[in-house]
């Protein structure tokens, strides 16, 4: 197993603060604090606050893109491209809950990443509509509104890293099959 680096433990720690009180709320202090270092050690290992933020987010965003990108082009069904959907986010969010946090809750506050951030947001979002669409247009998918459909699928997989830390022993695939029968198979009988 790699070692984690103090850049590596310092971005991990503050993705937890940052999930705790919130990315506004944190000071450079805090995070000293919480490594049981002072402030002015941290800047041995990186930049700013900001930039720990951006570690964070945009990491996540083109993990989440890259594994969207391999998706949307494969020659699987939609059915299937949506199943690996939500794969995807099941592993992301259950192996980054800190960081899914700031990723959804704090990615306003990105300066210099911003436009790039809502770039990676709105391509991840264009393609599942394209999946969406295409599904439909083959007949595998329930023709309902696309929009509908992915902001109901996005908005309970945005949310796995609020429920996921609840539970303590997490069948990653188990989640994965019920989720992918809830969302894309729907719950009737």
């Amino acid at each position: 197993m790699k070692t984690e680096t103090r850049q590596e433990e310092i971005i991990r720690v503050a993705a937890k603060l940052f999930k705790e009180k919130g990315y506004s709320a944190v000071t450079m202090r805090d995070l000293a604090k919480a490594m049981g270092i002072k402030a002015a050690s941290l800047y041995n290992h990186i930049n700013s606050k900001q930039d720990i933020l951006n570690a964070i987010i945009i990491s996540l965003a083109e993990e989440f893109t890259e594994g969207m990108k391999l998706i949307q082009s494969s020659n699987e069904s939609c059915i299937d491209k949506l199943k690996k959907i939500i794969e995807l986010h099941v592993r992301i969010s259950s192996q980054n809950i800190y960081g899914m946090a700031s990723l959804n809750n704090d990615w306003m506050h990105l300066e210099e990443k911003l436009d790039y951030y809502q770039k990676l947001r709105v391509d991840y979002e264009d393609d599942f509509r394209i999946i969406l669409k295409d599904g439909i247009a083959s007949g595998e998918i329930v023709n309902a509104q696309p929009e509908v459909m992915m902001f109901s699928i996005l908005t309970t997989l945005r949310s796995l890293y609020i429920w996921v830390p609840k539970k303590e022993d997490l069948n990653l695939v188990e989640l994965s099959n019920t989720l992918n029968q809830i969302l894309v198979k729907g719950i009737n009988k």
